[in-house]
């Protein structure tokens, strides 16, 4: 065999080799991508589903205190915002008018103890705090899958040509208040 010959097959290994190397990065970008596009589609179920829920929770409490209409029209607006979100920046910014609009909601409804004995109020409640636990769940899971697929993008050698295929970084859903959203609303019965 002659050094050219040798040359030209190490070549083309190191060829192959790179091929390869950007085959399955790109590969495992697009799944990575796609599973956080599933979480998030996740997150905006959840968001949907306490959106639902909210007008009931609503015309129950009206029933009793409908004098409050300040708290009812926060409410009201703040699901509007949170139906209406689009992506991660906008979508935390409705969950921080969501949170303090259902805090007052739920103090208004301390106030009233036939409310709180309420069946209708109560089941509706306990969905609410269980949507609430389903959507910290999805805004983990989304957020795991956003640090795993920037990541992936912000390594090296990735990041030198990783862009150039068309993926770009995901913005994380971050609430501005945590301390907000670190567990869901309680009532004191």
């Amino acid at each position: 065999m002659s050094g050219g010959l040798i040359a030209v097959l190490i070549v083309a290994a190191v060829v192959v080799l790179l091929i390869g190397y950007v085959w399955v990065t790109y590969n495992s970008l697009v799944t990575l991508r796609v599973r956080v596009d599933e979480a998030w589609s996740d997150i905006t179920v959840q968001l949907k589903r306490r959106a639902d829920l909210i007008p009931s929770l609503v015309e129950t409490v009206k029933g009793y205190a409908a004098h409050e209409k300040g708290v009812f029209e926060a409410v009201t607006q703040a699901r509007a915002e949170t139906v209406s979100a689009q992506g991660p920046a906008e979508a935390s910014a409705a969950e921080n008018h969501m949170q303090q609009a259902l805090k007052s909601i739920f103090a208004v409804a301390e106030a009233y103890p036939q409310l709180q004995a309420s069946q209708n109020f109560l089941q509706l409640q306990g969905e609410l705090v269980d949507t609430e636990n389903k959507i910290q769940a999805s805004r983990r899971f989304y957020n795991g899958g956003v640090r795993e697929f920037n990541t992936k993008i912000q390594v090296f050698p990735n990041t030198i040509f990783v862009r150039g295929m068309g993926f770009t970084e995901r913005e994380f859903f971050e609430v501005e208040d945590v301390a907000a959203i670190s567990e869901p609303p309680r009532i004191q019965f």
